[in-house]
C-alpha cells in the first residue's frame, strides 16, 4: 500500500513523440501502466484522459546512437509538476523495440514516477491554500560525492526522503527544477588515534547556479566506521540537514512549503545511531562567487 493515498487518475496515454509506431506506442503506455499498478498508483492507459486526470507524458530524445526516453508528470491543467528520465537505448533497439524493452524500462521508471507522486500530494496537502496553483518547489538532486562505502548513494537516497518530508519534489534531471542540491563528503583523521572526522556539506544552489547557501555538518567517528555501510548514520544525517536546505531555500523569499500535517514518505529506523552533529545552515552569499560556489548546474534549462 501506498504510503499517501492518491486522490487522483493518473492516465498514460500512447507517447505520439516517443519516436515510436502506433503499435509500439500503446504497448509502451500498457508497460508503463502496468508498472504503475504494481506500485499501488491509480493508472490507466488511454487514448482519451478524463478532465481531471493527471498525465504521464512520455518522449524520446534522439541522442545520435542512442535514445533517452523523458517522463513528465502533468496535473488536471496539464502543468509539469515533476520529470524523470530513463536510461538510454541504443538506437538499433529503439527502432526494434518490444514489450520486453518496454516493461524493463517501465519498472525502472515507476519507482520514480510514484516517488515524485507521493511527494507531491505531501506537499499539496500541506500548501498554503492561495498557492497551490504552484504546486510544491522541485529540486535537482545531483548527487554526493566522496563518501566510503556506500555513502553516496545511501545518503542521496536518504535525503531524498526527507525532502520530500519537507515538501519538496526531488528530481533526477533538471527539467522544471527551480534549485539544484549537492553533497560534497570528507572523511580524514582526527588528532587522536583510531578516530576519523566527518564533515558532510550540502550545496544548494539556484536554477541560475547562483549559490544560496551550504548546510554543514561534522562529527567524529571511530576510524573505519563509515568504510562499508552507513546504514542509520546516513538516515540520520540526512534527517539533520534536510531542514538546512529547506532553511537556506526560505533565506531566498521562495520557502518550501510546512509539513506538520504530512505523512512521512518512510519509515525511521528502529535503532538511532551516531551521526554527524546536527545541520547548520549557511547564510546565503551576496554572490555565488564569495563562496566560490559551484557553476551553474550542468543540465539546467
Amino acid at each position: 500500500m501506498l504510503a499517501i493515498p492518491l486522490a487522483l487518475r493518473l492516465a498514460v496515454p500512447p507517447p505520439p513523440q516517443a519516436l515510436l509506431s502506433n503499435e509500439q506506442a500503446g504497448a509502451f503506455a500498457e508497460a508503463v501502466t502496468k508498472a504503475l499498478q504494481a506500485q499501488d498508483v491509480p493508472a490507466v492507459a488511454t487514448s482519451t484522459p478524463l478532465p481531471l486526470d493527471w498525465l504521464v507524458e512520455v518522449t524520446a530524445e534522439n541522442q545520435g546512437r542512442t535514445v533517452r526516453p523523458r517522463f513528465r508528470l502533468l496535473d488536471a491543467d496539464r502543468k509539469p509538476q515533476a520529470a524523470t528520465e530513463g536510461q538510454t537505448v541504443p538506437l538499433r533497439d529503439w527502432a526494434n523495440a518490444d514489450r520486453a524493452l518496454f516493461e524493463r524500462i517501465a519498472q525502472e521508471t515507476a519507482p520514480k514516477l510514484t516517488q515524485m507522486l507521493l511527494q507531491i500530494e505531501a506537499g499539496r496537502k500541506s500548501t498554503d491554500p492561495q498557492s497551490l496553483t504552484a504546486g510544491p518547489p522541485r529540486l535537482y538532486m545531483l548527487g554526493v560525492q566522496g563518501a566510503p562505502g556506500d555513502g553516496n548513494a545511501t545518503l542521496a537516497a536518504r535525503m531524498r526522503e526527507q525532502l520530500g518530508h519537507q515538501g519538496f519534489v526531488v528530481q533526477d534531471t533538471a527539467e522544471g527544477a527551480g534549485y539544484g542540491l549537492q553533497a560534497d563528503v570528507a572523511v580524514v583523521p582526527a588528532g587522536p588515534p583510531g578516530v576519523e572526522r566527518v564533515e558532510i556539506q550540502w550545496i544548494v544552489s539556484r536554477r541560475d547556479g547562483q549559490e544560496l547557501g551550504r548546510v554543514v555538518q561534522m562529527n567524529e567517528l571511530p576510524a573505519g566506521r563509515l568504510n562499508r555501510l552507513w546504514g542509520d548514520i546516513a538516515y540520520v544525517a540526512a534527517n539533520e540537514a534536510a531542514g538546512g536546505v529547506k532553511t537556506v531555500v526560505s533565506n531566498a523569499l521562495q520557502a518550501p512549503p510546512t509539513t506538520s500535517d504530512a505523512p512521512p514518505l518512510a519509515a525511521p529506523p528502529s535503532t538511532p545511531a551516531a551521526a554527524p552533529a546536527p545541520a547548520r545552515p549557511a547564510p546565503a552569499p551576496p554572490q555565488a562567487a564569495d563562496l566560490g560556489g559551484p557553476p551553474a548546474l550542468p543540465g539546467f534549462r
